[in-house]
């Protein structure tokens, strides 16, 4: 098993100045699903945007420390619209 922060603490090193949110989906530390927007995702396409991800988190999966990563990316700017449109569609 691995820990929220360790996990957030990998992707992180891996896409330095990156928001990384990080879910347990089970409680049990091994299914987890992070949004991870990074300015090094521009340009990318969504799996170039999660070999990026991937690579950082390669050893705990390799070991099956962490058996499952539903991954969610953006760049900062498609973040911005995310955001601008959870606030936008939300109940008042």
């Amino acid at each position: 098993m691995i820990n929220p922060d360790d996990l957030t603490t990998m992707i992180k090193s891996g896409l330095p100045g990156a928001e990384v949110f990080v879910q347990d989906l089970t409680g049990g530390g091994d299914h987890y699903q992070a949004t991870v927007v990074s300015a090094e995702f521009d340009g990318k396409s969504l799996v170039q945007q999660h070999q990026l991800i991937y690579r950082s988190v390669d050893q705990v999966m390799a070991s099956e420390q962490l058996h499952a990563l539903a991954l969610k990316t953006y760049t900062p700017e498609q973040w911005q619209t995310v955001q601008a449109n959870t606030v936008t569609n939300s109940p008042s």
